[in-house]
């Protein structure tokens, strides 16, 4: 692996290494969202301070992560939804059971290759920039627009119909491919 910052390569040796060990359990491994998928797919053009992953399974998810050195943080003052390893800089936190409510398509989920340490399973960027465009038209992350418009711009060969559909599912029908488009 190149182009990443070292912290953000680490986490998701980790992450493959993990998702294969499900894997071989006959688990469907968890799904990257949020911040980490957005860096993965710009290349760290956009960086995040922890992986937001989505799974169903999330007890047997969490026994992987245990056995492979993660523990919760505990005491005072410290969030214990989330999961940090002593060799990582990111967290990892289980953020939901079914990819964006329900409402992507799970078959649109990427399967990426991390060196010798497996795969990891990344939500689609048509629904990543969905999801983006979403918080962007709710008016409660503004910046969340140029993320939308970086990994637009970044990414080639989309489901330009699928998209459009969950950009308007996630906007109220505010918002289009068309808006993404005149902007990049």
């Amino acid at each position: 692996m190149t182009g990443w910052r070292p912290q953000f390569e680490a986490a998701l040796a980790k992450l493959a290494m993990v998702s294969s060990e499900m894997d071989r359990q006959g688990l469907r491994p968890p799904v990257l969202v949020g911040g980490g998928a957005v860096e993965l797919y710009t290349q760290g053009a956009v960086n995040t301070g922890d992986f937001d992953l989505v799974t169903s399974l999330q007890p047997e998810f969490e026994a992987v992560l245990a056995g492979h050195g993660f523990v919760r943080p505990t005491g005072p003052g410290l969030a214990t939804r989330g999961w940090i390893h002593p060799e990582l800089a990111l967290g990892f936190e289980v953020v939901g059971s079914r990819l964006l409510d329900g409402l992507a398509d799970h078959e649109m989920v990427r399967i990426i290759e991390i060196g010798e340490q497996g795969a990891i399973a990344v939500i689609a960027v048509e629904d990543l920039v969905a999801d983006r465009m979403g918080q962007f038209a709710s008016g409660s992350a503004p910046e969340m627009r140029d993320q939308a418009l970086a990994l637009f711009g970044l990414s080639r060969g989309l489901d330009l119909a699928y998209m459009e559909r969950r950009i308007r599912e996630e906007t109220a029908q505010s918002y289009g491919v068309q808006d993404l488009e005149n902007t990049a």
